[in-house]
């Protein structure tokens, strides 16, 4: 191979005594014995199993402060692009793998011993003093190259050559030579030499293993174990040309060379029974060189399928990209948001609760109502000489007074000096009106749903001519809101029939609003008519049909199953307080326990005051039921019909049960039986198809 006069940079490829992130500490004269070495220059340790990961060649200068690289790129298209990359000083940090590594005793940090096998240009590096610190390209000059990173393994990429010439843990070779030898050697695997030739050489790689070191036999074992476990029909996938007449010798010398040159890593964990017996056997007599134990071998194979190689098992200081627990240095974690997120329901309702109701300067609500619908009140015919009487009317009155609702919170000052964040302060402030807020609207609507015998119920004078509270449109008195309850078994398209009905008694102002689950929305959009398009293509589509002027929707209303929707203009309802009885915040000091006390509270009476201003839809008491899909056999055009007490499965209007063939495209239906219902948001129907 010929060698550049000018190396396209240089660097040191380790320092020595400098203690790296990984708390190893390369010791001078560890690798003396590579000077002048020549090795693959790679990228980020990428393997040298396939040419194209190869950069170039360094050459090694062992130095009395470390080992100097001076590299030489070749012309590839990887090559050149780092090359640039170098000249640019975009890289300028290298890193070195190498194996057969020794330490200065058991458990020690110190590498005073190793053999380094190729040199990584990498981002980052683990050794503090190995960076490039001279470029001079033939083209242009001037860049600086890094030192942070080193690989030190207990073994490289392993190829058997069972020739005695090829094998020595002390004598290196010339590359080109031994390139050739093994070529050569392996081309004869098909020579007339016969078990002679494989007897002898087995008998030198013997001799030659007792001399090797630990770590030397260690990766030894691997590499004949996996050989010995590996199936033996790798060698007729591999060899196009083998019968089966082979021999069973052709067949190891085939795997064998088939695991150390291409089988390498599919065969590692083959391996590992004889790796573990070996391994047994020679704890307790190791010598100055590291071996590998069980946990060991666990790591360093699951080290070869990432990497194809055991390189990451042995020093990769390029893994450590500098400092261990870099984490540390990292900046606090810091709030995406400008104060904490809120896991709360969906409130887009209340806005609309309260925006809408009439308030009044007073707090104390009184109502008046003559009934002018009975006979009584109605215009009388005069017959000349008779009498004229006086119309009677009926007169209904009553009142609903005030009440408090507040929400208190409070925060220890330490607290709030500490949380530097986001001013929690504030945030509690808009956290408490916000649930006043909320609180206020449901009880207009439906109650604060609490039972009466708790302290902290909002009263509700439902059913009291005078009363103290927040009146909800839900048990309202009949005079004024509707009640329409519907049966329980009704479907989508009957409830929708309902509720329009419904609106024929309302005597409210205006166009009202419907206010329901979005669960029963959604269930009521996805009708569609007998050619499966939707009879309602949109929420003002539903809207018309049921002659409200909008739907809104109210999560809190899946707390009650049989409240299917309120209609309402809620300008009919009104609020009061006195001056002074406004929503107020206050706050306050607690000296005795350091703690800042916040309250916020409103006093308020509401109430419906125009009669027959709302209509409340309500399902009628029954049993949840469920309905299982039916099932469908296309190569028989079958639908099999469950069997179910609690609903009716229907084919255009016609109960079914069993099993029914069909003839053209179906569609079944489920519908509840009297006293049981449906799910809001459930299938309810299940399209078929007629296969020919």
């Amino acid at each position: 191979m010929g060698v550049k006069k000018q190396p396209d940079f240089g660097g040191y490829a380790t320092k020595n005594d400098l203690v790296c992130s990984d708390g190893l500490t390369i010791k001078g004269g560890a690798f003396a014995h590579n000077d002048g070495k020549q090795i693959p220059l790679v990228w980020h340790h990428q393997g040298v199993d396939s040419p194209e990961n190869i950069l170039g060649h360094a050459i090694l200068e062992n130095r009395a402060d470390g080992v100097y690289a001076l590299g030489f790129f070749n012309d590839s298209e990887k090559a050149q692009t780092a090359k640039e990359a170098v000249r640019h000083g975009d890289i300028n940090m290298l890193s070195i793998f190498a194996n057969g590594l020794k330490k200065n005793g058991p458990g020690r940090k110190d590498v005073v011993h190793g053999e380094i096998r190729e040199v990584s240009l990498v981002m980052a590096g683990a050794n503090p003093g190995a960076f490039i610190d001279n470029v001079s390209f033939s083209h242009s000059d001037g860049s600086e190259l890094h030192e942070d990173e080193g690989v030190i393994t207990t073994d490289d990429d392993v190829v058997i050559d069972p020739s005695p010439a090829a094998i020595s843990s002390d004598k290196e070779e010339p590359e080109e030579e031994s390139k050739k030898e093994n070529l050569e050697h392996a081309d004869s695997s098909t020579d007339n030499k016969g078990a002679n030739t494989v007897a002898n050489e087995t008998k030198a790689v013997g001799e030659i293993y007792d001399a090797m070191t630990d770590d030397q036999k260690a990766a030894i074992d691997i590499i004949v174990g996996e050989a010995l476990a590996a199936d033996k029909s790798a060698a007729h996938s591999d060899t196009d040309s083998d019968t089966d007449t082979d021999t069973d010798e052709d067949l190891d010398n085939e795997t064998l060379k088939h695991t150390a040159f291409a089988g390498y890593q599919e065969g590692f964990t083959h391996a590992m029974n004889m790796f573990e017996e070996q391994a047994k056997q020679k704890q307790g007599n190791q010598g100055g060189g590291e071996s590998l134990s069980h946990d060991n071998l666990k790591t360093l194979m699951a080290d070869g399928k990432k990497y194809g190689s055991l390189k990451d098992s042995y020093l990769e200081h390029a893994g450590d990209f500098g400092i261990n627990d870099i984490e540390r240095l990292f900046p606090d974690a810091q709030l995406a948001t400008s104060a904490p997120e809120l896991v709360a329901r969906r409130t887009e309702w209340v806005a609309k609760v309260l925006d809408g109701v009439k308030k009044l300067p007073y707090a104390r609500i009184k109502s008046l109502t003559f009934d002018i619908t009975g006979p009584e009140a109605r215009a009388k015919g005069y017959v000349k000489g008779n009498r004229k009487t006086e119309e009677v009317l009926e007169l209904l009155k009553r009142t609903t007074s005030p009440t408090t609702v507040y929400k208190k919170q409070k925060l220890d000052r330490d607290d709030i000096i500490d949380i530097t964040d986001f001013n929690v302060v504030v945030w509690l402030k808009w956290e408490i009106r916000f649930m006043l807020d909320e609180e206020i609207a449901r009880a207009i609507l439906v109650g604060d749903g609490r039972s009466n015998g708790s302290p902290d119920k909002i009263k509700d004078p439902s059913g009291q001519v005078d009363g103290i509270g927040i009146r909800s449109i839900y048990h309202e008195d009949d005079l004024y809101a509707i009640k329409k309850p519907i049966a329980a078994n009704s479907s989508n398209a009957e409830l929708v029939k309902e509720i329009t009905r419904s609106r024929t008694g309302y005597r409210g102002s205006g166009n009202p609003t419907l206010f329901t689950s979005d669960d029963l929305l959604v269930d009521i959009l996805l009708e569609e008519d007998k050619f499966g398009r939707r009879k309602y293509e949109s929420e003002a589509a539903l809207a018309t049909a049921l002659r409200v002027k909008d739907i809104v929707t109210v999560e809190l209303f899946n707390e009650y199953p049989s409240l299917l929707g309120i209609i309402v203009n809620l300008s009919d309802y009104s609020t009061g307080t006195n001056a002074g009885g406004q929503v107020a915040f206050f706050d306050d000091f607690d000296i005795d326990f350091n703690q800042e006390k916040y309250l916020m509270e409103t006093r308020l009476s509401g109430a419906l005051t125009k009669p027959y201003s709302a209509i409340v839809v309500t399902r009628d008491s029954g049993t949840l039921a469920t309905a299982a899909q039916p099932t469908f056999t296309p190569s028989t055009n079958t639908i099999v019909i469950p069997v179910n007490a609690d609903v009716n499965y229907t084919i255009d209007g016609e109960v079914v049960t069993g099993s029914v063939v069909i003839t053209e495209d179906t569609t079944v239906e489920v519908e509840a039986k009297s006293g049981h219902y449906l799910a809001p948001n459930t299938t309810r129907s299940w399209n078929f198809q007629y296969e020919e």
